[in-house]
């Protein structure tokens, strides 16, 4: 059964690991990689990424992309939404910790964001309008 709008935005809110998908050449079919995002109903879905990653650059010349996320306890259920990259901005410290914050058990997040900071670089982030949305929740199956 689809989800209502609340359910799936609501369901979208919590902190799954996302499938994002974007075309990234005409020959081939989408680039689809896992993710962290984060999403308030109502409101854009934003993802951290690397200002040169592929993905960021098939983002840039798309125009646009989807994100799936899925669980399968204690039912299966499924969020799919696409729509337009609606901006980028610079990275802050406070969306880096929020991110990490949303995954991470808290005695892990400082740890990771030296990581992040002092082995991989600089992010930005990326910003999703949801116009598109899929939902299924197939009950206990």
């Amino acid at each position: 059964m689809a989800l209502s709008a609340e359910e799936r935005e609501q369901f979208l809110a919590e902190p799954h690991v996302g499938a994002l998908s974007v075309a990234e050449r005409p020959d081939r079919a989408p680039l689809t990689v896992p993710l962290w995002y984060q999403y308030t109903p109502g409101g854009e879905l934003w993802i951290r990424t690397l200002p040169d990653s592929r993905k960021a650059r098939a983002i840039a010349a798309a125009g646009r992309f989807s994100l799936l996320v899925h669980r399968t306890e204690p039912t299966v259920r499924y969020v799919s939404v696409e729509g337009p990259a609606t901006r980028t901005e610079p990275d802050t410290p406070e969306r880096a910790h929020e991110m990490a914050a949303r995954y991470l058990p808290e005695d892990k997040v400082a740890g990771f964001l030296e990581f992040e900071r002092s082995q991989i670089g600089e992010h930005v982030v990326l910003f999703l309008r949801p116009e598109h949305w899929l939902s299924l929740d197939m009950g206990a199956v």
